[in-house]
Protein backbone atom coordinates (compact mmCIF):
# COMPACT_ATOMS: atom_id res chain seq x y z
CA UNK A 1 0.00 0.00 0.00
CA UNK A 2 1.44 3.29 -1.00
CA UNK A 3 1.66 6.51 0.87
CA UNK A 4 -1.52 7.72 -0.77
CA UNK A 5 -3.48 4.78 0.63
CA UNK A 6 -2.17 5.42 4.12
CA UNK A 7 -3.14 9.06 3.91
CA UNK A 8 -6.62 8.12 2.64
CA UNK A 9 -7.16 5.67 5.49
CA UNK A 10 -6.04 8.28 7.98
CA UNK A 11 -8.42 10.81 6.50
CA UNK A 12 -11.30 8.33 6.60
CA UNK A 13 -10.56 7.42 10.23
CA UNK A 14 -10.31 11.08 11.13
CA UNK A 15 -13.64 11.80 9.44
CA UNK A 16 -15.31 8.87 11.23
CA UNK A 17 -13.93 9.97 14.59
CA UNK A 18 -14.99 13.53 13.88
CA UNK A 19 -18.53 12.37 13.01
CA UNK A 20 -18.73 10.26 16.14
CA UNK A 21 -17.51 13.09 18.34
CA UNK A 22 -19.87 15.59 16.72
CA UNK A 23 -22.83 13.24 17.23
CA UNK A 24 -22.14 12.57 20.90
CA UNK A 25 -24.73 14.64 22.79
CA UNK A 26 -25.09 15.33 26.50
CA UNK A 27 -28.55 16.18 27.76
CA UNK A 28 -28.28 18.46 30.82
CA UNK A 29 -30.35 18.15 33.98
CA UNK A 30 -34.05 19.12 33.74
CA UNK A 31 -33.98 18.99 29.93
CA UNK A 32 -35.10 16.58 27.22
CA UNK A 33 -34.26 16.26 23.52
CA UNK A 34 -36.86 15.13 20.99
CA UNK A 35 -35.17 12.97 18.27
CA UNK A 36 -36.46 12.42 14.75
CA UNK A 37 -35.18 9.76 12.37
CA UNK A 38 -35.68 10.43 8.71
CA UNK A 39 -38.31 13.03 9.56
CA UNK A 40 -40.36 10.87 11.94
CA UNK A 41 -40.42 10.88 15.71
CA UNK A 42 -37.90 8.37 17.03
CA UNK A 43 -37.40 8.89 20.78
CA UNK A 44 -36.93 11.35 23.62
CA UNK A 45 -33.54 11.62 25.27
CA UNK A 46 -33.43 12.14 29.01
CA UNK A 47 -30.55 13.53 31.05
CA UNK A 48 -27.23 11.86 30.21
CA UNK A 49 -24.87 10.90 27.33
CA UNK A 50 -26.36 9.91 23.96
CA UNK A 51 -25.09 9.08 20.46
CA UNK A 52 -26.92 10.33 17.41
CA UNK A 53 -26.77 8.45 14.13
CA UNK A 54 -25.11 10.81 11.61
CA UNK A 55 -27.20 11.99 8.65
CA UNK A 56 -30.19 9.94 9.92
CA UNK A 57 -31.14 11.28 13.37
CA UNK A 58 -31.95 14.88 14.10
CA UNK A 59 -32.65 16.76 17.30
CA UNK A 60 -36.09 18.15 16.58
CA UNK A 61 -36.52 20.18 19.79
CA UNK A 62 -34.70 20.86 23.02
CA UNK A 63 -37.24 21.08 25.82
CA UNK A 64 -36.75 22.53 29.31
CA UNK A 65 -38.59 20.61 32.03
CA UNK A 66 -38.26 23.41 34.58
CA UNK A 67 -41.22 25.38 35.82
CA UNK A 68 -41.69 28.35 33.54
CA UNK A 69 -43.35 31.72 34.02
CA UNK A 70 -45.05 33.72 31.30
CA UNK A 71 -46.31 37.26 31.88
CA UNK A 72 -48.98 38.10 29.35
CA UNK A 73 -49.76 41.76 28.49
CA UNK A 74 -53.01 43.36 29.74
CA UNK A 75 -56.18 42.17 28.07
CA UNK A 76 -59.37 44.29 27.76
CA UNK A 77 -62.33 42.58 29.44
CA UNK A 78 -65.91 43.69 30.07
CA UNK A 79 -67.78 42.92 33.26
CA UNK A 80 -71.46 42.05 33.49
CA UNK A 81 -72.26 45.65 34.45
CA UNK A 82 -70.49 46.93 31.28
CA UNK A 83 -67.25 48.16 32.83
CA UNK A 84 -64.18 47.73 30.63
CA UNK A 85 -61.02 46.83 32.51
CA UNK A 86 -57.45 45.93 31.66
CA UNK A 87 -56.23 42.71 33.28
CA UNK A 88 -52.83 41.13 32.83
CA UNK A 89 -52.14 37.58 33.92
CA UNK A 90 -49.13 35.52 34.93
CA UNK A 91 -49.14 31.78 34.12
CA UNK A 92 -46.86 29.23 35.79
CA UNK A 93 -46.52 25.95 33.88
CA UNK A 94 -44.20 23.03 33.23
CA UNK A 95 -43.77 20.59 30.34
CA UNK A 96 -44.69 17.05 31.27
CA UNK A 97 -44.45 15.38 27.84
CA UNK A 98 -41.78 16.73 25.43
CA UNK A 99 -43.25 14.78 22.51
CA UNK A 100 -46.74 16.28 22.89
CA UNK A 101 -45.21 19.69 23.50
CA UNK A 102 -43.27 19.38 20.22
CA UNK A 103 -46.05 18.00 18.05
CA UNK A 104 -49.23 18.93 19.93
CA UNK A 105 -49.66 22.57 18.96
CA UNK A 106 -47.85 25.18 16.92
CA UNK A 107 -46.36 27.94 19.09
CA UNK A 108 -47.54 26.64 22.47
CA UNK A 109 -46.93 29.92 24.36
CA UNK A 110 -49.05 31.87 21.92
CA UNK A 111 -51.75 29.24 22.22
CA UNK A 112 -51.67 29.52 26.02
CA UNK A 113 -51.87 33.31 25.83
CA UNK A 114 -54.91 33.27 23.54
CA UNK A 115 -56.60 30.59 25.63
CA UNK A 116 -55.94 32.60 28.79
CA UNK A 117 -57.41 35.77 27.28
CA UNK A 118 -60.53 33.94 26.06
CA UNK A 119 -61.07 32.20 29.39
CA UNK A 120 -60.55 35.45 31.29
CA UNK A 121 -63.16 37.25 29.20
CA UNK A 122 -65.69 34.46 29.74
CA UNK A 123 -65.20 34.43 33.52
CA UNK A 124 -65.15 38.21 34.00
CA UNK A 125 -68.21 38.57 31.78
CA UNK A 126 -70.26 36.73 34.42
CA UNK A 127 -69.08 38.97 37.26
CA UNK A 128 -69.81 42.54 38.24
CA UNK A 129 -67.08 45.07 39.00
CA UNK A 130 -67.15 44.68 42.78
CA UNK A 131 -67.09 40.87 42.55
CA UNK A 132 -64.19 41.04 40.11
CA UNK A 133 -62.12 43.14 42.48
CA UNK A 134 -62.83 40.90 45.48
CA UNK A 135 -62.74 37.45 43.85
CA UNK A 136 -59.18 37.15 42.59
CA UNK A 137 -58.59 33.74 44.14
CA UNK A 138 -61.78 32.34 42.62
CA UNK A 139 -60.92 33.71 39.19
CA UNK A 140 -57.36 32.36 39.43
CA UNK A 141 -58.61 28.86 40.28
CA UNK A 142 -61.18 28.83 37.47
CA UNK A 143 -58.64 29.93 34.86
CA UNK A 144 -56.07 27.41 36.07
CA UNK A 145 -58.52 24.50 35.88
CA UNK A 146 -59.65 25.41 32.37
CA UNK A 147 -56.11 25.97 31.09
CA UNK A 148 -54.81 22.76 32.67
CA UNK A 149 -57.52 20.69 31.02
CA UNK A 150 -56.97 22.34 27.61
CA UNK A 151 -53.16 22.14 27.66
CA UNK A 152 -53.00 18.53 28.84
CA UNK A 153 -53.13 17.43 25.17
CA UNK A 154 -50.08 19.66 24.52
CA UNK A 155 -47.95 18.02 27.21
CA UNK A 156 -48.23 21.06 29.47
CA UNK A 157 -49.40 21.24 33.09
CA UNK A 158 -50.58 24.64 34.31
CA UNK A 159 -49.50 24.95 37.94
CA UNK A 160 -51.17 28.25 38.83
CA UNK A 161 -52.51 31.46 37.34
CA UNK A 162 -52.34 34.90 38.95
CA UNK A 163 -54.14 38.10 38.02
CA UNK A 164 -51.27 40.55 38.20
CA UNK A 165 -53.16 43.82 37.79
CA UNK A 166 -56.79 44.82 37.49
CA UNK A 167 -57.10 48.33 36.11
CA UNK A 168 -60.62 49.86 35.93
CA UNK A 169 -61.23 53.07 33.97
CA UNK A 170 -59.92 56.31 35.47
CA UNK A 171 -63.37 57.57 36.47
CA UNK A 172 -64.12 54.28 38.21
CA UNK A 173 -60.83 54.52 40.10
CA UNK A 174 -61.66 58.09 41.18
CA UNK A 175 -65.08 56.99 42.41
CA UNK A 176 -63.55 54.08 44.30
CA UNK A 177 -60.98 56.35 45.92
CA UNK A 178 -63.73 58.75 47.04
CA UNK A 179 -65.73 55.84 48.40
CA UNK A 180 -62.74 54.51 50.30
CA UNK A 181 -61.99 57.98 51.69
CA UNK A 182 -65.59 58.37 52.85
CA UNK A 183 -65.46 54.92 54.46
CA UNK A 184 -62.24 55.77 56.29
CA UNK A 185 -63.74 59.04 57.54
CA UNK A 186 -66.86 57.21 58.72
CA UNK A 187 -64.76 54.69 60.63
CA UNK A 188 -62.72 57.51 62.15
CA UNK A 189 -65.90 59.24 63.36
CA UNK A 190 -67.17 55.98 64.82
CA UNK A 191 -63.89 55.46 66.66
CA UNK A 192 -63.98 59.03 67.99
CA UNK A 193 -67.57 58.58 69.17
CA UNK A 194 -66.73 55.29 70.84
CA UNK A 195 -63.74 56.90 72.54
CA UNK A 196 -65.86 59.81 73.80
CA UNK A 197 -68.52 57.38 75.02
CA UNK A 198 -65.94 55.32 76.83
CA UNK A 199 -64.44 58.45 78.39
CA UNK A 200 -67.83 59.58 79.69
CA UNK A 201 -68.52 56.12 81.07
CA UNK A 202 -65.21 56.13 82.91
CA UNK A 203 -65.89 59.61 84.34
CA UNK A 204 -69.38 58.54 85.49
CA UNK A 205 -67.99 55.38 87.04
CA UNK A 206 -65.33 57.45 88.83
CA UNK A 207 -67.96 59.84 90.24
CA UNK A 208 -70.10 56.88 91.29
CA UNK A 209 -67.22 55.20 93.07
CA UNK A 210 -66.25 58.50 94.71
CA UNK A 211 -69.83 59.00 96.03
CA UNK A 212 -69.89 55.43 97.32
CA UNK A 213 -66.59 55.91 99.10
CA UNK A 214 -67.79 59.18 100.66
CA UNK A 215 -71.03 57.54 101.82
CA UNK A 216 -69.04 54.63 103.26
CA UNK A 217 -66.77 57.11 105.08
CA UNK A 218 -69.75 58.99 106.60
CA UNK A 219 -71.35 55.71 107.57
CA UNK A 220 -68.14 54.49 109.18
CA UNK A 221 -67.76 57.79 111.07
CA UNK A 222 -71.32 57.61 112.44
CA UNK A 223 -70.82 53.99 113.42
CA UNK A 224 -67.62 54.86 115.27
CA UNK A 225 -69.26 57.83 117.00
CA UNK A 226 -72.18 55.65 118.06
CA UNK A 227 -69.79 52.99 119.29
CA UNK A 228 -67.84 55.66 121.25
CA UNK A 229 -71.02 57.00 122.86
CA UNK A 230 -72.14 53.47 123.69
CA UNK A 231 -68.78 52.70 125.24
CA UNK A 232 -68.90 55.98 127.26
CA UNK A 233 -72.36 55.20 128.59
CA UNK A 234 -71.27 51.66 129.38
CA UNK A 235 -68.20 53.00 131.23
CA UNK A 236 -70.34 55.41 133.30
CA UNK A 237 -72.80 52.65 134.14
CA UNK A 238 -69.95 50.33 135.12
CA UNK A 239 -68.49 53.11 137.32
CA UNK A 240 -71.86 53.64 139.01
CA UNK A 241 -72.25 49.91 139.48
CA UNK A 242 -68.76 49.69 140.96
CA UNK A 243 -69.53 52.63 143.32
CA UNK A 244 -72.71 50.98 144.52
CA UNK A 245 -70.92 47.67 144.94
CA UNK A 246 -68.12 49.32 146.94
CA UNK A 247 -70.70 51.27 148.99
CA UNK A 248 -72.56 48.07 149.79
CA UNK A 249 -69.35 46.34 150.73
CA UNK A 250 -68.45 49.23 153.07
CA UNK A 251 -71.80 48.83 155.00
CA UNK A 252 -72.38 52.64 155.58
CA UNK A 253 -74.61 53.77 158.42
CA UNK A 254 -77.76 55.79 157.99
CA UNK A 255 -75.98 59.13 158.46
CA UNK A 256 -73.60 58.48 155.56
CA UNK A 257 -76.42 57.43 153.31
CA UNK A 258 -78.38 60.55 154.25
CA UNK A 259 -75.30 62.65 153.53
CA UNK A 260 -74.85 61.10 150.05
CA UNK A 261 -78.50 61.70 149.39
CA UNK A 262 -78.05 65.30 150.32
CA UNK A 263 -75.14 65.67 147.92
CA UNK A 264 -77.22 64.13 145.17
CA UNK A 265 -80.01 66.62 145.78
CA UNK A 266 -77.48 69.43 145.78
CA UNK A 267 -76.25 68.39 142.35
CA UNK A 268 -79.79 68.09 141.08
CA UNK A 269 -80.55 71.63 142.27
CA UNK A 270 -77.36 73.16 140.87
CA UNK A 271 -78.90 76.21 139.21
CA UNK A 272 -81.49 74.19 137.34
CA UNK A 273 -84.27 73.64 139.89
CA UNK A 274 -86.31 76.39 141.52
CA UNK A 275 -87.99 74.22 144.09
CA UNK A 276 -86.78 70.92 145.63
CA UNK A 277 -88.73 68.88 148.18
CA UNK A 278 -86.31 67.35 150.70
CA UNK A 279 -87.44 64.45 152.86
CA UNK A 280 -87.76 65.18 156.59
CA UNK A 281 -85.02 62.83 157.64
CA UNK A 282 -82.55 64.52 155.31
CA UNK A 283 -83.65 67.99 156.48
CA UNK A 284 -82.35 67.27 159.98
CA UNK A 285 -79.10 66.00 158.58
CA UNK A 286 -78.81 69.13 156.48
CA UNK A 287 -79.19 71.28 159.53
CA UNK A 288 -76.50 69.35 161.32
CA UNK A 289 -74.16 69.73 158.39
CA UNK A 290 -74.78 73.47 158.29
CA UNK A 291 -74.04 73.78 162.04
CA UNK A 292 -70.82 71.88 161.60
CA UNK A 293 -69.76 74.17 158.74
CA UNK A 294 -70.46 77.29 160.92
CA UNK A 295 -68.37 75.96 163.81
CA UNK A 296 -65.51 75.13 161.38
CA UNK A 297 -65.61 78.68 160.04
CA UNK A 298 -65.47 80.20 163.59
CA UNK A 299 -62.44 78.16 164.41
CA UNK A 300 -60.77 79.41 161.27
Amino acid sequence: MGAFGIVLICVIVFIVLLLIIRNIKIVPQAHAFVIERLGAYQTTWDTGLHLKVPFVDKISKKVSLKEQVVDFPPQPVITRDNVTMQIDTVVYFEITDPKLYTYGVERPLSAIENLTATTLRNIIGDLELDNTLTSRDTINDKIRIILDEATDAWGIRVIRVELKNILPPREIQDAMEKQMKAERERRARILDAEGEKRSQILVAEGLKESAILKADAVKEQKIREAQGEAEAILTVQRANADALRMLNEAAPNDRVIQLRSLEAFAKAADGKATKIIIPSDIQGLAGSVAAVKEIWKDEK
